[in-house]
Parts: C-alpha cells; sequence; structure tokens
C-alpha cells in the first residue's frame, strides 16, 4: 500500500481481462434462432456460405465467432402487388394480386450465395409482373372483366411458378384480388353485358311461349280426335239406350215430378216439372 491507495494483486488483472474476453466470445459465439426461422452459417475461414448441410434450426446455437448466422424466414409470406399491364387492344389494366411464397429451407444457402437476402425484390416481383404481363397481353378487357378471371389467374401462377423453378422458392398461389378497367371502358361492358342479359331472357320467354302455344295445339288436337273417334262410333241406337237410361234415373229422382207426355224426338218420353 502506498500513498493510500489499494494495491490489487497481479493476478487479478490476467483474470477480468480473461472474463471480459470471455463475454464479448459467449456474445458472439451463441445465436437464437425463433419459430418460423432458419440460420445460413457463413464460415470466414472455411469457404464463406455453407451449402451443403441443413440450415441451422428453431433454438439456441454456438458458433465461432468469427463467423457469421444470417437468419431466414422460412414461414409462408405474402406479397401484395398493385401493376398496370397491357390488355390484348392496348389499354391500361390495374392488376391487383397476392402471391403466396416462402424460400425452400433445404437450400436456403444456395439461395444467400446467390440471389441474397432481398431475394423478393430481385427475382420474385420481377418474375410475378413478368408472368402477370405475358398473361394479360392475350385477353381483351371484356375477358378481363367476366368470364376469364379465374384462367388469368391460373396463368399467372403457372408462367411464375416456372420463373422461380431454380431459384430455391417454393410458389405456393397467386391470387388475382381485383382488375379495374378504365372508366369508360367498364361502362361499356356494363351496357354490353346488360343488353345481352336482357335479350337472353327475352329469347327464353319467346322460346316458353313458344312451347305453351304447341303444347295447347296439341291439346286441342287431341280432343278434337278424340270427339271425332267419339263421334263415329255413336250410333241411333247407343244413344237411344243412353237417353233411356238417363230418363230413368231422372225418372226415379224425389225432386222431380214426371209428366209424359206424348214422345220426344227419337222415340222417348218427355219429362216436365220440377219440385
Amino acid at each position: 500500500m502506498s500513498n493510500g491507495q489499494l494495491q490489487l494483486p497481479k493476478t487479478i488483472m490476467p483474470i477480468i481481462i480473461i472474463g471480459i474476453i470471455a463475454i464479448i466470445f459467449l456474445s458472439k459465439s451463441t445465436v437464437t434462432i425463433d419459430a418460423g426461422e432458419a440460420g445460413v452459417l457463413w464460415k470466414r475461414f472455411a469457404g464463406g456460405v455453407v451449402t451443403d448441410e441443413a440450415p441451422l434450426g428453431e433454438g439456441f446455437h454456438i458458433v465461432a465467432p468469427w463467423n457469421e448466422v444470417i437468419v431466414y424466414e422460412v414461414r409462408q409470406q405474402e406479397l401484395y402487388e398493385k401493376m398496370k399491364v397491357l390488355s390484348s387492344n392496348g389499354l391500361d389494366i390495374l392488376l391487383e394480386t397476392s402471391t403466396w411464397y416462402l424460400p425452400k429451407a433445404n437450400e436456403l444457402g444456395k439461395l444467400h450465395q446467390q440471389i441474397g437476402e432481398n431475394y423478393l425484390e430481385r427475382i420474385i416481383k420481377p418474375a410475378l409482373r413478368s408472368a402477370a404481363r405475358s398473361v394479360v397481353g392475350r385477353y381483351t378487357p371484356e375477358q378481363l372483366y367476366s368470364s376469364k378471371r379465374d384462367v388469368i389467374q391460373n396463368e399467372i401462377f403457372e408462367e411464375t411458378r416456372i420463373i422461380l423453378e431454380d431459384q430455391f422458392i417454393q410458389l405456393n398461389e397467386v391470387l388475382v384480388r381485383d382488375v379495374t378497367l378504365p372508366p369508360t371502358i367498364k361502362d361499356a361492358i356494363e351496357r354490353k353485358l346488360k343488353q345481352e342479359q336482357e335479350s337472353l331472357e327475352y329469347e327464353f320467354r319467346l322460346v316458353t311461349a313458344t312451347k305453351e302455344a304447341e303444347k295447347q295445339i296439341i291439346e286441342a288436337q287431341g280432343k278434337a280426335d278424340a270427339n271425332r273417334i267419339l263421334s263415329a262410333s255413336l250410333t241411333d241406337k247407343i244413344l237411344q239406350d243412353k237417353g233411356i237410361e238417363a230418363t230413368i234415373k231422372l225418372s226415379e229422382s224425389t225432386n222431380s215430378k214426371v209428366i209424359v207426355i206424348g214422345s220426344g224426338k227419337d222415340g222417348l218420353p218427355l219429362i216436365l216439372g220440377n219440385q
């Protein structure tokens, strides 16, 4: 002890220095990978990006402090895009899409080495835009607005998937959320669709009326044929017998008073009176 100052033992300082170094070493050597993520290992003195091994999975990992771990999200992600494309006749179409994608976890090393962390901007967006322009350019505004929406959606997905096939990306779906046409074109299409609908309704009513008329003609013809056959089969004797039967039934009625005067046409009696 000199001049009132406390002197530390000579062995303390090396221990403190070693402790500080150990803390720095551990802080640089530990990596925690969260759920839905995976890590690409980059080795400074052993060839750079590791591509022949599986990426680091979720959890706690210890790596050499001179190496680096690049963390990627490997869950499904969504890309919302609004883009202007041209129809087959050169009109501007505003297309809104949602793309579901994720990096292939077992190929993260190659993705990082060949494309990098910004793979969304570098390959997915350009691929989607190229496919959308190619597909939409094959259709008219009328087709885009009405019947071809599902077909266009499937074609954009297939063309985008082909472009990304060797880019270490898994494409799950491309959804066409909305197709916006120029207002004048949209109004013209809606008027045309309305006219077509009215024409179809008129044709339906016309066909229905024609069928009803044909039905009535057939029924009338059937009744006429039945009456003709019945008339041809009736003889004077049959008519006389029927008249007699009817007269007898009428004479037996308690509500009738029978007065026979001479004879009626065809020899049938005349019955008069009623109570």
